[in-house]
């Protein structure tokens, strides 16, 4: 099975509910979650539709990140220690425990963990991962983590933290890479070409789609459900472009 989408609401969402079969929302990384607007959206959206959400970023993203400027809500400065990086803090497991409760309302099938390239590879790293995802993998969600930064030149240390838990995935863009470990399901998130990690301002060619499409024809041998979601800014255009290429192609009807 494939889904294919974008990472937020590019358009009107009963336009988007009738184009796309699944959605990531972003809302939830810059705040926490709001279980009852998410239970809206679980409600109004149309069967078979799938929910994934990004992660609150209290357990990803120390204070001083520049993404905090966006949010609402804020933590206490003063326990600047305690949040981001996967830290094994009562302060990030209390965050984690609202992300949870949020997916539960939105009866989300994915939450995206998108650590920062500042929470590269080292020994402290791999040792904080390791402890979360051992309290967060008892979920029932698929928890798909995009590591950044030194850990994509560390593939073997990420193969070794998903293999460790079963309902944890290695997320990618498989324009860069591919998952350290194939499992059940796979998810790709599309940042756009070019040098470094993002180049959200790309938009895909024909012969990018096809790239893509021989991708996830393979990767659909390995996996049982694969996840295409555009984050780039002609995501509308570029998902809808390749929605039509795989239902020409019999990988969707």
């Amino acid at each position: 099975m494939i889904y294919i989408g974008c990472c937020g609401f590019c358009m009107a969402r009963q336009r988007y509910y009738s184009t796309f079969n699944a959605i990531e929302l972003q809302d939830t990384f810059y705040n926490p979650p709001e279980p009852d607007k998410l239970r809206k959206l679980a409600e109004e959206a149309p069967q078979g539709f799938v929910f994934a959400m990004k992660a609150w970023q209290a357990i990803t993203h120390p204070l001083d990140s520049p993404t905090w400027k966006r949010a609402k809500v804020v933590p206490d400065r003063s326990l600047a220690d305690r949040y981001g990086f996967l830290r094994p803090t009562k302060e990030v497991f209390e965050a984690w425990e609202k992300i949870v409760e949020g997916a539960k309302a939105l009866n989300a099938r994915v939450i995206i963990i998108q650590t920062p390239p500042s929470f590269g590879y080292s020994e402290e790293n791999y040792r904080n991962a390791i402890e979360f995802f051992s309290v967060a993998s008892s979920s029932s969600f698929v928890i798909g983590w995009e590591p950044r930064g030194t850990w994509l030149q560390n593939l073997d240390k990420v193969a070794d933290v998903v293999s460790r838990f079963k309902n944890v995935i290695h997320v990618v863009d498989p324009f860069k890479t591919m998952p350290a470990v194939y499992k059940e399901v796979s998810y790709f998130r599309l940042h756009g070409i070019g040098e470094g990690e993002v180049n959200y301002r790309y938009k895909y060619t024909d012969e990018d789609l096809q790239k893509l499409l021989s991708i996830v024809r393979e990767v659909l041998t390995r996996s049982r459900e694969v996840y295409v979601m555009f984050n780039n800014v002609y995501m509308a255009q570029d998902a809808q472009r390749f929605k039509e290429l795989a239902k020409a192609s019999g990988l969707m009807t």
